[in-house]
């Protein structure tokens, strides 16, 4: 599937695809709905069915990833919500050693993600993965999230990269599609972000369960 000789930079999205979205999942669609009931004064399926039309209404934006932007849509506190349930962030299995190996071969490796900076924060203290990447890099920093085919563009003024020796891996459908319109030249789709939810479909991409499938 990769040839690595052909690779000089790997850029690695967080969430779904190194972490378990199955801690995302749990907050958007369990956690949150259950506090904002009771700040309501609402039934629990009466919250879900109103924080579903909002998330829906910016999916995409990044605004959907921004906790700022919930914390006052829904009146209360995103970033001390997540940290409740923070037990529940996890590292996939095989990418430890997926990391291990791809900067023991002296490639550029870089986290490229939509999560907002405190919730980059909060993840990275609980997994420590900071240390294996050259550079992290927030779509909120850049103010386009990475479904927007100009978030390319503006990350390769922060951190370049040859797209024809680059390999991206997320789970994303919409933006691995950004990227391929961009020109990315190695691209990889995780087809189980979350453990605890379905296997996806390759979507026309390259495509792995886990880690374990490229470890150079």
């Amino acid at each position: 599937m990769i040839d690595w000789n052909q690779i000089d930079t790997i850029l690695l999205d967080m969430d779904g695809t190194l972490l378990d979205l199955h801690f995302d999942n749990y907050f958007w669609l369990e956690h949150v709905p259950r506090r904002f009931a009771e700040r309501q004064g609402c039934s629990l399926e009466q919250a879900k069915d109103e924080l579903a039309t909002r998330y829906r209404s910016v999916e995409g934006t990044l605004e959907w990833y921004c906790v700022d932007h919930w914390s006052r849509e829904l009146g209360l506190d995103i970033a001390l919500l997540k940290a409740e349930v923070d037990h529940l962030i996890a590292v996939h299995p095989h990418v430890i050693n997926f990391l291990d190996a791809v900067r023991s071969l002296d490639k550029r490796v870089a986290l490229v993600t939509n999560a907002h900076q405190k919730a980059l924060g909060l993840k990275m203290e609980r997994t420590k993965l900071h240390g294996y990447f050259d550079a992290v890099i927030c779509s909120h920093d850049l103010g386009l999230p990475k479904e927007d085919r100009d978030f390319w563009d503006k990350l390769q003024q922060v951190e370049p990269f040859e797209k024809q020796r680059t390999l991206f891996v997320d789970d994303s459908q919409s933006v691995l599609e950004s990227a391929r319109e961009y020109g990315m030249g190695y691209l990889v789709r995780v087809l189980y972000p979350d453990t605890k939810g379905p296997v996806r479909e390759p979507g026309g991409f390259e495509a792995i369960h886990d880690f374990s499938e490229i470890i150079p």
